[in-house]
């Protein structure tokens, strides 16, 4: 009998998968609006062979648009709106990497994501340096203990000094850099990169059009001397001073501890110093490790098969109007058709259809192990932050939390023939996260609120009700800026209380109290200092 046949967990500590876990890298890209992302999600995967050509963000000039970036509204706007998986071989590595959203209004997208990989890229802007998102994603890579490896964008235009970038990493974030590689030329004046462990120069040619990957040439100092002269001769005299301030190599205790950070430069339309930036993935990414559960005790990696839900997804092949759970392996061996629990409700979880993600295409995947991500199709039980495992043993992984929301609506359907579709469409978007649904007795089922950390969620939700579900919506916007949970005591308290209401979160049955601003929240809590008003915050 086989395990898809039995339903059987695979042995714990098999050798491996062991061996399996420490050649896969689990890593996202983060950074602020604009600052490349998409594109260099694209550049990696096209240096690690996954694509023959990459694309632009807004598919300008003949190329096509970039494989994370699926849905026609992030074509559309230019923008990644949701998360998206690639996975691919480099070298004798695996790589999962998950390309994230980059607006705040969609930090709760990126907030899942980063609690799926072991380490992130922290993409800046050569110009514009750390930036307000850049820094809340930091943030929540500290407080998750995700290892950060710092890659300085857009080299080839016009932006600061590379040393007064470094300076700014260390003093607003407190993370010592430990910089890879240095730029010959200003920003605006690449010229290449010197690897400094090495001293190897590297010179770049972009390719036509920019959509191939870059030619390198590797120069002796001499004909380095020769070819950029003054550009060179500055660069060796900073990595004289780094030699001073930085140290020369990067220290992986520091790093896996999340005090320094390595730093590397590039441009990533033209596809300058990618191929670098694998490497470093490849070398200081760490491979998966024991993942504490809810009650702090770590799981082996080779203990028998655990995975954590960490995305839902519907309508990924719109022919097909199929509901995709995004799963990172924790534990174990998965292997297609063998039975899982879902330590929610205690039920099996059958796994017949089980894939690997490229963007928004898929294949088959007949197994899977840790720090890989695999997508079980049709999963209409499953929620983000859901745990799967194999064997008797329970287990269960803390569970992702939601953020406060500031942004509050009501939605009703245009036309009362496609209620069922609305319904329907709600009900997924709340199950995916992409919105908070909150309801009561009093604005009924066609009337729902939608809580939102940011408005562009609602734009979403609009968009895809009428594309996904056929059912056209409007909005009308309530005057509410703040969410605090409750309970029923304080749900009674607060009934009929100006600028104040009380609904009910659908996904956990929470009760949350609406307040128009803190004003009203401070005045609330002095004439009824007694009932319960909890901060929604992310942990």
């Amino acid at each position: 009998m086989t395990i898809a046949e039995t339903g059987a967990p695979p042995r714990a500590a098999d050798p491996r998968v062991l061996a399996e876990a420490g050649r896969r890298r689990a890593f996202a890209v983060i950074s602020h609006p604009d600052a490349g992302k998409s594109t260099l999600t694209e550049a990696l995967a096209l240096h690690a062979s996954a694509i023959t050509q990459a694309g632009a963000v807004h598919g300008k000039a003949g190329r096509r648009g970039v494989t994370s970036d699926w849905m026609a509204m992030e074509r559309a706007r230019g923008i990644s709106i949701t998360s998206a998986a690639l996975r691919f071989d480099y070298g004798d590595m695996v790589l999962n990497l998950l390309d994230t959203p980059g607006h705040a209004d969609f930090s709760e997208d990126t907030y899942r994501v980063l609690s799926a990989v072991d380490c992130a890229i922290m993409l800046l802007d050569s110009a514009k340096g750390l930036e307000p998102q850049t820094l809340k994603l930091f943030d929540v890579c500290r407080s998750r203990g995700v290892p950060v490896i710092t890659f300085v964008n857009k080299w080839d235009r016009p932006g600061r000094e590379p040393l007064e970038l470094l300076d700014e990493i260390e003093q607003r974030i407190g993370l010592h850099p430990a910089p890879v590689n240095w730029p010959v030329g200003v920003a605006g004046d690449f010229r290449g990169l010197i690897e400094r462990a090495t001293g190897e120069y590297v010179t770049f040619e972009r390719t036509p059009g920019g959509a191939g990957r870059a030619l390198e040439t590797v120069l002796d100092p001499a004909a380095a001397q020769a070819r950029d002269g003054a550009a060179y001769a500055a660069a060796e005299e900073e990595l004289a001073l780094l030699d001073e301030v930085y140290g020369t190599a990067v220290d992986m205790e520091t790093f896996l501890g999340g005090v320094t950070s390595p730093v590397l430069f590039g441009a990533a339309l033209p596809n300058f110093g990618v191929r670098r930036l694998l490497d470093a993935v490849t070398t200081y990414a760490p491979a998966p490790s024991p993942r504490d559960d809810v009650k702090g005790e770590p799981r082996p990696v080779g203990a028998p098969f655990s995975g954590l839900v960490f995305k839902v997804q519907a309508n990924m092949d719109p022919a097909h109007r199929d509901r995709m759970a995004f799963v990172r392996v924790c534990s174990g061996r998965f292997e297609r058709g063998m039975v899982l629990t879902h330590a929610a409700t205690g039920r099996p979880f059958a796994t017949k259809y089980a894939q690997s993600m490229f963007g928004q295409d898929r294949e088959t995947v007949e197994e899977a192990f840790p720090g890989d991500v695999i997508g079980l199709v049709n999963a209409t039980a499953l929620r983000p932050g859901d745990t799967l495992y194999a064997g008797e043993a329970p287990v269960e992984f803390p569970p992702i939390p939601s953020f406060a929301p500031e942004h509050f609506a009501v939605v009703r359907g245009k036309d009362a023939g496609k209620a069922k579709q609305f319904r329907r469409g709600i009900e997924q978007l709340d199950t995916e996260g992409v919105i908070q649904v909150l309801s009561s007795d009093l604005r009924g089922d066609q009337a729902p609120v939608l809580a939102a950390v940011g408005p562009l969620q609602f734009d979403v939700v609009l968009h895809r009700l009428e594309h996904e579900f056929g059912s056209r919506a409007e909005l009308d916007h309530l005057d509410y800026s703040m969410a605090r949970r409750t309970d029923a005591d304080g749900a009674r308290a607060l009934a009929g209380q100006r600028s104040v209401e009380v609904l009910t979160r659908r996904d956990d049955g929470a009760l949350l109290a609406l307040l128009s601003d803190k004003w009203r929240l401070a005045q609330v809590q002095r004439e009824h200092p007694d009932i319960l008003l909890e901060p929604l915050i992310a942990g």
